[in-house]
Formats: structure tokens, sequence, C-alpha cells
């Protein structure tokens, strides 16, 4: 389990950072945390907006409404905050950097052990197979291995479908990160390898 991004009052502070460059929606807000952090961290709705509900309250940010979408920009008390606070955002800035390099090797090692297991379960599959072929009836191999082959091509199409399916339902929500790629890169290439051991 990832230890949390932020520390007490911090996310506070760094909202009012991401609005210094000008005024921002919610949405941007989130997107602006989660291309910071490589995509291994995207706040909630539910965690960003009661934070600038209360930044409004205390009056260091400033709300407008608009076609249905509240665009948030700091006032004067925010930009004064935001002064007054430079060392502790330094700071944080550079705990955000260790914490990003933190999160992306958790996520490879997670990526690893679950391409190890997947390996492993295609492994002991194809093991077990040719223990069913030595022990069943021999069928003509050539037709065998061609049903075998587009039952192969139906499951690879099904997969693609399904993961362009996710990948253009997350892209027209502005989801699909970095991470993603990487992520897919390392899945199949593990995969090409494993699917590989089992046809020599």
């Amino acid at each position: 389990m990832m230890a949390p991004v932020f520390a007490h009052g911090q996310l506070r502070l760094y909202l009012l950072a991401l609005l210094e460059s000008g005024p921002k929606h919610g949405y941007e807000l989130i997107t602006a945390l989660s291309d910071r952090f490589g995509g291994t961290y995207r706040p909630s709705a539910g965690t960003i907006y009661p934070r600038l509900a209360r930044l409004e309250e205390e009056g260091l940010v400033t709300r407008y409404d608009e076609e249905r979408k509240s665009t948030y920009a700091l006032t004067e008390a925010g930009y004064a905050e935001l002064q007054a606070r430079r060392g502790d955002l330094a700071d944080l800035e550079q705990g955000i950097a260790e914490t990003v390099r933190e999160r992306a090797s958790q996520v490879r090692d997670d990526v690893r052990g679950a391409m190890h297991g997947l390996r492993a379960d295609l492994a002991a599959a194809a093991q077990q197979a040719r223990d069913q072929a030595v022990h069943a009836p021999h069928p003509d191999p050539h037709a065998s291995s061609h049903v075998h082959r587009v039952e192969a091509e139906q499951l690879l199409s099904r997969f693609r479908d399904e993961v362009r399916a996710e990948l253009r339902r997350a892209d027209a929500a502005g989801q699909v990160e970095r991470l993603t790629v990487d992520t897919m890169r390392t899945v199949l290439d593990s995969a090409l390898a494993a699917v590989r051991s089992t046809l020599r």
C-alpha cells in the first residue's frame, strides 16, 4: 500500500501554488496534480473541492461560476500567503519529487511481480497441456495446431478490442497518462516473451 502523498496542510499550499499561474477549473487542478506526479497519483474530486471551498472561506481564493463550471483564482490574500510560504513550498516540491520516484518504483515493482506471476501461470498451463498431450490419443498435429491458433487469435482480438475501448473511454475523460503507456509496454513485452516460451 502506498503512503499518503501530502502531509497535513500540504495539499492546501500546493493548490495555491497551482493557481499562481492563473485561474483554473477544479478539473484542471486535478489534472495538473496528476501530471506533476507522473500519473502515479490522481486526487479525487472529493479531495480537491472541499479544500477549494475552505480556501474560499479563508479568503485566499475566489470562485467564479460560469456554464456549470467553477473557476478558482488567487486573491491578494492568497498571493500573500504563497509569498510568505515560499520556503515551505520549496520543501514540498522536493518532497514531491522524492514521492514520485518512490511511487513510480513501486508501480514498476508491482507490474514486474504481476508479470512474473503471469509467466509462471503460462508456464504451468503449457506444461499441463504437454502432459495431457502425452497421455491423450494423438490427433493430426496440424489440425490441432490450427484450432489452437484460431482460439489464440480470438483471445488476442478480444483483448485488443477491450483495451482500445478502455483507452478511448479514458482519453475522452483526459485520463490517459504516461504511466499507462509505460505499463502497457512492460505488460505486453512480458506477455510476448511468455507466449514465445510456449511456442518453442
